[in-house]
């Protein structure tokens, strides 16, 4: 009976044994089955989508994109923008095209574009013409240099020029040689302007020209054989002389009539000793008189 009763409690053990193994496997299964339902929820987490907002990014996939042509400087840019972008965000891509900081930028499409605005809302359309007007960092710097090294840059290249008395438009004239009836000149000397007219000298096409100054009436006369040019010396620009080389004694002079070098009037044999004095009248400094 004893016997009996150890055959049946090791039994009993044994199958107890089974079901624990049994139990251990389906755990295990399960916790397996939790992992990779776990790694499949990381993967879809890691998606690019989610990747980018972590990072915090805007993407512009699947946006509504615009095509735009950018005009800044005489240069042109193309770029691709979301429609529902701002003006504020257009500003940035602006300057990452040009250099030209947002802050120094007039962006133009119907008026001055407000940057808390969509694209969408101004109503942008696909290939608009936006106008930027602006000066980067260096362009301000650049107008902000002083004026006399402004000045003393211009001299330095001047200086660099070929002598106005070798270039091809004035050695026609000069080549003529002196004129027989010109007036005697003084070199180094400074006189005041003669009370009788300046003759004798050529003008551009070679033709005689005599010069009046009329200070009573504030004018300066340039008489050819043709007719007489009463001009208002407040209307001369500027005056650029060069002594002739050989003849150091005598000028080539332009008086410059317009706005650009296209409107100088030249004059050749003037004699030196009067050079400073005709500077001064004509720019209005009248220290001779």
């Amino acid at each position: 009976m004893a016997a009996q009763d150890g055959n049946e409690v090791g039994m009993e053990t044994e199958v107890n044994l089974k079901e624990s193994d049994a139990l251990c496997d389906d755990a295990s299964a399960v916790d397996a089955a939790e992992i990779d339902q776990a790694s499949v929820t990381d993967g879809e987490n890691s998606s690019p989508q989610a990747s980018a907002l972590s990072n915090g990014e805007d993407s512009e996939e699947g946006q509504e994109m615009v095509e735009l042509k950018i005009i800044w400087n005489k240069n042109k840019y193309d770029l691709k923008i979301p429609l529902d972008g701002t003006g504020a965000k257009l500003k940035e891509k602006i300057h990452t095209l040009t250099g030209l900081p947002p802050a120094m930028q007039k962006v133009m499409y119907k008026g001055l574009l407000p940057e808390d605005k969509t694209l969408r809302e101004i109503k942008v359309t696909n290939g608009a013409k936006i106008m930027v007007v602006g000066s980067t960092i260096n362009d301000v710097l650049a107008v902000n240099t002083p004026k006399e090294v402004i000045q003393q840059e211009v001299k330095a290249e001047e200086n660099k020029k070929e002598p106005l008395c070798r270039q091809k438009q004035h050695r026609k004239v000069l080549d003529k040689g002196k004129p027989e009836d010109i007036m005697p000149s003084i070199k180094g000397a400074k006189e005041r302007l003669p009370t009788v007219p300046l003759s004798g000298m050529y003008n551009k096409s070679g033709g005689k020209v005599r010069l009046t100054f009329k200070l009573e009436q504030d004018q300066l006369w340039i008489g050819t054989k043709e007719r007489t040019e009463k001009i208002p010396m407040g209307s001369i620009k500027n005056v650029v002389t060069e002594p002739i080389e050989g003849h150091e004694d005598y000028h080539m002079m332009a008086f410059q009539l317009g706005p650009t070098e296209a409107s100088q009037y030249w004059v050749y044999w003037v004699p030196a000793q009067y050079v400073d004095a005709i500077k001064d009248t004509v720019l209005g400094k009248w220290q001779y008189f």
